[in-house]
């Protein structure tokens, strides 16, 4: 693999990478035991794979054996004690993800040691968990000699080892069945399926006091950018390339590179590294015929059979519906550890989006900088007694955001209604604390009448209405798209509230092809985003108005024969 002949991309490559280096550091924590590694290679390779016309041994693959081998083979000095509590494993669909879910709790259930535990295979859905549950039990229907070693009660999706009398079960999204027990191994099936990162938090707090414990997340990639799967294979990435260390997470991506073109077999293949590699590295040419298949379909159709293509045979994040607003991977590029502190007494652009009601309001600076260069700084406001509320609606962790100091809850008007007195204060505390210096503010006139003489009090400048169409915002909203792309935006990386706002939003045209963002439904808010294309709007007219200002002044001095006085 670390000599680059092999169909693999470049996070499956760092993923061995590291591994050979954890083989070679000094005073490491952790030890490789090759014996130990081999003997559950060993025990996978005695399962019998019973589907299709005849039952066959299994046998792993390259890809298969440095799972399993890392998983069991890393253990702590003088102790046996595993290395790795968390395993993540993307590739495409249809690579054997379930398969060596299954085998695993084959392994932990009877072979692992530990008596009278509990395995969960789970999933949003019961029918999707019984997928990794169903392998096990075919496993055992394929092989008499381990079908004696246990119990099965398959209407209940329960299978119990008869040598430790440990537990296989599954279970779907009814995540009341899991709080408070305890689990030597939790398999989160398709975790890109899931809304909210619940059920991982749940499995991973059952497993607190068990030693050599493991949550296995399997996974293709999903459509949804704000899902807590993508933010995971985010930090998994972050590990494989060194910028972050986590000893205890194991990662394993097949995936294509950046550059890769993905109508090239050989692009295929680092996604697919069971169905497109045979076992000597080279194409199989069967597999590639099939996949060629697919391909010109989604050529051909484009739309959301070229995404569903992207996503699940190429394994690439790709959003599902709307043309995107921000791409997240370049937005995540323009954070930075600067807070709203760095821009002490500088000049600033306000921009304000007000709810109906008890929805969120939201307020947004945005900072000149030197190089065409802006910061970009957002605050919202939610009514106290309906964060639970739209926690559940909008499945976002409001109430976190309101302990990190991105969301302040009010609390005026019964705390039904957003109190805009918190907004004035706020502002007030904000302009005082930093001596910012506002040159205008701008407003979306909706909702915003009552507001306006309060806020007029506030700021030392002029309030200006912004048009919520696509020909009023269309160039500040492409402006703010390039800026990101070309890295001129600046943010500070730890407001996650504004970061799910700009991946909630889409853009919408009108005749003219002009834009404005929107939001791609109902609970999937962008009310901080709008605040900040309000602000940008500002910035970005009075920058336009500078530079032609300068511009018409150089070609009057030009044809007059004057000079820059």
């Amino acid at each position: 693999m670390l000599s680059h002949k092999e169909l693999a991309g470049r996070s499956e490559f760092l993923a061995c990478k590291r591994h050979m280096e954890d083989l070679h550091r000094p005073d490491f924590a952790y030890t490789f035991d090759y014996a130990e590694a081999e003997y559950h290679i060993d025990l996978a390779n005695a399962l019998v794979l019973g589907e299709g016309q005849e039952a066959q041994p299994l046998t792993l693959r390259g890809f298969q054996n440095f799972i399993v081998g890392s998983l069991f083979g890393w253990r702590r000095k003088r102790s046996k004690e595993r290395r790795f509590r968390e395993a993540y494993i993307q590739m495409g669909r249809q690579n054997g993800k379930s398969l060596l879910a299954g085998l695993m709790c084959n392994d932990f259930a009877t072979f692992g040691g530990y008596r009278y535990g509990r395995i969960f295979c789970t999933a949003t859905k019961l029918e999707q968990a019984k997928i990794v549950w169903n392998e096990v039990y075919k496993f055992l229907m394929s092989d008499p000699e381990l079908a004696e070693l246990y119990k099965v009660r398959k209407s209940y999706h329960n299978i119990t080892s008869l040598v430790t009398g440990t537990e296989i079960k599954a279970l779907g999204k009814d995540t009341k069945t899991i709080d408070g027990h305890r689990s030597i191994l939790s398999v989160l099936d398709e975790y890109h399926g899931h809304r909210t990162n619940q059920m991982y938090k749940l499995m991973q707090d059952g497993q607190v006091g068990v030693s050599g414990a493991l949550i296995l997340a399997i996974t293709t990639a999903g459509f949804d950018l704000n899902a807590p799967c993508y933010e995971h294979y985010r930090f998994c990435k972050q590990i494989l390339s060194g910028a972050v260390s986590k000893e205890t997470q194991f990662v394993y991506i097949a995936e294509l590179d950046d550059d890769d073109d993905i109508w090239e077999p050989v692009s295929w293949a680092k996604a697919n590294p069971l169905q497109l590699r045979n076992p000597d590295g080279t194409l199989n040419g069967t597999m590639v015929g099939r996949i060629a298949e697919k391909a010109l379909e989604a050529r051909e159709k484009q739309g959301d059979e070229l995404k569903n293509f992207m996503t699940k045979t190429l394994n690439q994040w790709v959003s599902w519906s709307g043309d995107v607003f921000i791409d997240a991977d370049k937005w995540l590029a323009c954070g930075s550890a600067r807070s709203l502190d760095a821009m002490h007494g500088r000049e600033c652009y306000l921009g304000i989006d007000l709810s109906s009601g008890g929805d969120l309001t939201s307020i947004a600076l945005v900072f000149p900088l030197e190089d065409d260069r802006a910061y970009v700084w957002s605050h919202s406001f939610m009514p106290e007694l309906r964060l639970l509320e739209h926690e559940k609606t909008d499945e976002a962790p409001y109430r976190i955001w309101a302990r990190s100091g991105l969301l302040t809850p009010t609390s005026g008007l019964y705390g039904i209604k957003t109190d805009y007195r918190a907004v004035i204060e706020m502002l007030r505390r904000l302009i005082a604390a930093h001596e910012l210096n506002v040159i205008c503010c701008g407003y979306d006139a909706h909702n915003a009448s009552a507001f306006l003489a309060d806020l007029d009090e506030v700021l030392d400048c002029d309030l200006v209405e912004v048009k919520q169409s696509a020909r009023a915002l269309n160039d500040a909203t492409v402006d703010f798209q390039l800026g990101v792309k070309a890295g001129l935006i600046e943010y500070d990386r730890s407001n996650a509230l504004m970061t799910w706002s700009m991946v909630n939003a889409t853009t919408t045209a009108n005749s003219f092809d002009e834009i404005k963002i929107e939001k791609k439904k109902m609970t999937k808010r962008i009310d901080a985003v709008d605040a900040v294309i309000d602000a940008y709007k500002l910035y970005f007219d009075d920058r336009k108005r500078k530079v032609d200002g300068e511009k018409n002044l150089a070609i009057w001095l030009k044809a007059t024969g004057g000079t820059d006085m």
